[in-house]
């Protein structure tokens, strides 16, 4: 009987109570976390009936509970030793069988029930590396060099850990399934001599377009580490040096790397392989929530190291880059007045160029893959590099970092990234999505470029008349420059052949006739030359990519212009035009250090077989394709403007002339290159070869 005064539930609250507590998320179990999980400090999904956690399982990692089994079987011993007071109640030792056994089991079952198996940690190859080396002991930033080596060179996961001794197809090392060479990992005087050789080709390829380390100071440090004697000093940070000799793997010829990629079809599993543990090195070390220099620079090479496909689950695209610049933020180096504070010089131009650097990439990463970028305009204060081209007192050249400012490439890319992120905050809107483009928009972008190209392009740009006496850092530079801004036409053009221009959707969708949209004319002549730009902007990245190829210099790109070959190459599919066999082509060299090209390739030949199948595959801007010419020459290549100059370090290959660059047969394959184009290529074919930088 209830109390006077005491209000109690009525029936039809207490229904409401009970489907309330249906809706509450279950309790919480402590303690099941997998190691991988548990190694990053993430929450641990794992959907009952499945063997893997979504983490493990997006990752294909093999979902382990070493950590937790041993917690678990500690816990157990010291209760039955505080409790036991029989000696009969001694558990018996388990057979080998049995320990063998007991070791693979996860102490967690599909229900949720802890598995009270007993506990046996197991050694050897079964033991995963993020437990060996994140647990027992951790990698810490004062962990010795040489133990980090071993473990960026530690046998691959996925080896074979056949425990049948007698089986006649195991394989003799857990290196086999690295080549016949890897087994020379076993030899730690090997692993010091393989990264020494990994660091140089960094410096010789990477370097020359990421120039955010100091070459001589990483040089001494990482010989110091590795010597016999390391002395004092601190070690290098572990994630620093595991992103570059994971670069190193990408581009190496040494006979390791060869005899890998000669068994997996030309794919490197070695560089895969550091690839993920650099990044799992990197959160496991919190380089992505701690700001400083090392993580900044960590965070910036990483990026572009893993897969440029962002569709890939496991690259994590934008994450790196992202997080490297909220470091910058964090650091306030987007102001002058604390920059300009920074008391060690080469700190400061470390930071300053590593600002300018995600600034730039984040503008186009935004418009190219279609997010909201991090940063705006009035985000920052700070000035540009104002380096002179002068040489130091030992008569030594400007370094790479040097010669890019005094060109003004960065000062070219910052400008045109600043549109960039103008279009990318217009054009990926659900608005506009909905929408479309409004024609002042479309008129505004438009002018911005013509306006770039006409103050920038012919200095940072492949000129016209070509000087034999440049440099590889002036070539890729100018090369990459023009691709970028023949590039934005294209995209361009994409989005509004995807969403269409506003006013004519609008009219459309009213079901008014077309002569009733305002100043159609000058609608339709805009989209056109939109679309003139575009293709003219594809068929000059093709003629680009022609030459880089012929001169193998994909094979040694870090990423730079694989996005421009790809958009230019899916353009020309569309239009139907043979030219995409050039950026086919280039692709497949591209693939040599970045799989997912190959994967490109492959889709824009079938894109290109349908479009000679069933005609030209476009949307809104298909009625204008008939108006824009084979070779349209709206964009001509760039004059120097009154009172100009030629860039101070030209470019290795010059120009040459777009029109008539290449013909190919009814199959698509290409057949042969104009005459100045071939001349070109065979004058410079073993000029700057890839050995040269190697």
């Amino acid at each position: 009987m209830a109390q006077p005064g005491l209000v109690l539930p009525t029936p039809s609250m207490q229904s409401q109570i009970h489907e309330l507590a249906k809706t509450l998320p279950p309790p919480r179990r402590q303690n099941t976390a997998c190691d991988n999980c548990r190694s990053r400090k993430v929450k641990c999904h794992r959907i009952p009936g499945q063997e893997k956690c979504q983490h493990c399982l997006s990752k294909n990692y093999s979902c382990t509970h070493f950590v937790q089994q041993a917690t678990s079987e500690r816990k157990r011993n010291s209760t039955t030793a505080r409790r036991s007071r029989n000696p009969s109640s001694v558990p018996i030792p388990l057979s080998p069988a049995s320990s063998v056994s007991s070791s693979i089991l996860s102490p967690i079952t599909d229900n949720g029930v802890q598995n009270t198996s007993p506990y046996v940690m197991p050694s050897g190859p079964t033991l995963p590396l993020v437990v060996k080396y994140g647990f027992y002991p951790p990698i810490t930033l004062d962990t010795p060099t040489r133990d980090v080596l071993s473990y960026l060179f530690a046998p691959p996961e996925d080896g074979s850990s056949d425990p049948n001794l007698f089986n006649p197809g195991r394989p003799k090392s857990p290196y086999a399934a690295w080549g016949d060479q890897a087994l020379k990992l076993e030899d730690d005087v090997f692993k010091s001599e393989l990264a020494f050789d990994l660091m140089e080709i960094y410096f010789q390829i990477v370097h020359s377009r990421l120039p955010l380390l100091n070459p001589t100071q990483f040089r001494n440090r990482l010989r110091t580490s590795l010597s016999s004697n390391p002395g004092t000093e601190k070690p290098l940070h572990p994630a620093l040096v595991a992103t570059v000799l994971a670069w190193g793997t990408k581009f190496s010829e040494h006979p390791l790397l060869i005899a890998d990629r000669q068994c997996h079809n030309g794919q490197s599993l070695i560089s895969k392989a550091m690839i993920n543990r650099t990044r799992d090195l990197a959160e496991a070390l919190k380089v992505h929530r701690i700001p400083n220099q090392d993580h900044v620079v960590i965070g910036l090479l990483v990026e572009t190291l893993q897969s440029q496909n962002p569709d890939d689950p496991s690259a994590f695209h934008g994450f790196w880059l992202t997080a490297a610049t909220r470091h910058l933020l964090d650091l306030q180096i987007n102001h002058k007045s604390v920059a300009a504070q920074i008391p060690d010089t080469e700190a400061r131009g470390t930071l300053i160029f590593a600002w300018w650097m995600a600034c730039i990439c984040d503008a186009y990463s935004s418009l190219y893959y279609r997010h909201k970028p991090v940063l705006d305009d009035d985000d920052y204060d700070i000035d540009f590099y104002t380096a002179d081209p002068q040489l130091s007192s030992d008569g030594a050249a400007p370094s790479p970092r040097e010669q890019l400012e005094f060109l003004g490439y960065y000062r070219a890319a910052h400008s045109l990234a600043r549109t960039a992120r103008q279009m990318s905050r217009q054009l990926w809107r659900p608005i506009t999505d909905a929408d479309g483009i409004s024609f002042e928009t479309l008129r505004t972008f438009a002018s911005a470029l013509r306006i770039w190209r006409e103050k920038y392009l012919a200095r940072v740009g492949v000129p016209k008349n070509y000087n034999a006496g440049w440099d590889f850092v002036a070539t890729v530079s100018c090369f990459a420059s023009d691709a970028q801004y023949h590039v934005m036409w294209i995209v361009l053009f994409n989005a509004l052949d995807e969403f269409g221009v506003k006013e004519l959707n609008e009219n459309d969708r009213s079901g008014s006739p077309p002569e009733n949209v305002q100043n159609r004319g000058y609608i339709e002549d805009a989209m056109r030359r939109v679309g003139e730009e575009a293709l003219n902007g594809a068929l000059r990245i093709a003629a680009l990519t022609s030459v880089l190829s012929a001169n193998e210099y994909l094979k040694l790109d870090p990423a730079v212009v694989e996005f421009h070959i790809i958009a230019a190459g899916h353009l020309l599919a569309r239009f139907g035009r043979p030219e995409v066999a050039t950026c086919i082509d280039g692709l497949k060299q591209y693939s040599h250090s970045y799989e997912e090209a190959g994967e490109h390739a492959q889709d824009i030949r079938k894109t290109y077989e349908q479009v000679r199948n069933s005609g030209v595959d476009l949307n809104h801007m298909a009625a204008l394709v008939k108006q824009i010419a084979a070779f349209p020459t709206t964009t001509t290549e760039p004059e120097i403007l009154p009172g100009g100059h030629e860039p101070m370090s030209p470019s290795v290959l010059g120009s040459f002339q777009m029109n008539g660059m290449s013909s190919m047969d009814g199959t698509g394959i290409l057949m042969d290159v104009d005459e100045e184009t071939t001349a070109f290529v065979a004058a410079h074919k073993n000029e700057h070869t890839p050995s040269a930088f190697m």
